[in-house]
């Protein structure tokens, strides 16, 4: 009787904490997901009490929707850009702060501090540094790229966007490939020296395979981000010049706030939902299969 009577108590502690978590994700996230698939079906203004019931219409129209082909090509190109940029300058400049150098912390801290800030605070401040900040640069030095416009002609303002993203960003990855390579026995490399590998073969044949579950999270966290990219477009270029650099979470955001056509973006934004589950499970599961086969 006593140990059922823990048992039962234990039970209803239990149930104490985890009802409120259980809750309040009931609430933020599944509620708003039936509604926005709800919604999806609608013609709304986001005003009305009575959305118009159209089926599949906001679908079907999104086949014919040249600004979400645009959008959805500008999105594909800068994730497949930055997935491999990020990951490829962070595994490098994590392998030199890795070495034992007096300066490697305050180094670290300086590549990770642009990540604390926000992407829109960042996006302002290199918005007034192509601006205002290469202008002067120019009138000192007279290098040509400072007078380029790089906010308004379309390829450049797309290098705009994805340099920024990855100086904002590589110190998150960073930090991640570090601890991968701290990870790595000493005695394996080691025995690769001694072996006769040069630095270029151990870090292929060694370090890299080792490294396979930081390159993991680090390639989902970079497709993940990338496929999302809103905030640093919305300070930075506002999709411009003519729609060049919109991605689709801001052609979603421009069409549901600016447009005022909810029902529609919202249709959108389920697209985007599904496409980012989609890719990042077929990307975690090809990825999990190649470090067991390291």
């Amino acid at each position: 009787m006593f140990s059922m009577g823990r048992k039962s108590r234990s039970g209803w502690e239990f149930s104490l904490f985890v009802i409120p978590a259980v809750i309040g994700v009931l609430f933020a996230f599944y509620i708003p997901f039936v509604m926005s698939m709800a919604y999806s079906l609608t013609e709304w203004n986001g005003i009305n009490s009575n959305p118009d019931f159209i089926g599949f219409d906001n679908f079907r129209a999104l086949l014919q929707d040249r600004n979400f082909l645009n959008a959805s090509l500008f999105t594909l190109k800068y994730s497949i850009l930055y997935i491999i940029l990020v990951n490829v300058l962070a595994v490098l400049i994590a392998l030199a702060l890795d070495r034992p150098l007096k300066t490697r912390t305050a180094l670290r801290a300086a590549f990770f501090v642009p990540y604390i800030l926000s992407l829109v605070i960042v996006g302002f401040i290199w918005r007034f540094i192509f601006m205002q900040g290469f202008e002067s640069l120019y009138e000192q030095t007279g290098w040509g790229i400072f007078q380029w416009s790089w906010l308004g002609e379309n390829t450049l303002a797309f290098i705009s966007v994805l340099l920024v993203s990855i100086w904002q960003s590589v110190g998150f990855y960073i930090v991640i490939y570090i601890a991968g390579l701290q990870s790595v026995p000493a005695d394996v490399m080691e025995a690769a020296v001694v072996d006769g590998a040069g630095l270029v073969r151990r870090f292929f044949s060694v370090t890299l395979p080792l490294l396979a579950p930081s390159v993991t999270i680090a390639v989902f966290m970079a497709l993940t981000n990338s496929i999302k990219i809103f905030d640093v477009i919305l300070s930075l270029t506002a999709g411009g010049p003519g729609g060049s650099t919109v991605s689709v979470s801001y052609d979603i955001y421009r069409d549901t706030f600016q447009n005022n056509m909810y029902g529609y973006g919202t249709a959108k934004a389920l697209v985007l939902f599904f496409a980012v589950m989609i890719i990042t499970v077929v990307q975690l599961a090809y990825f999990k299969r190649r470090e067991v086969e390291s």
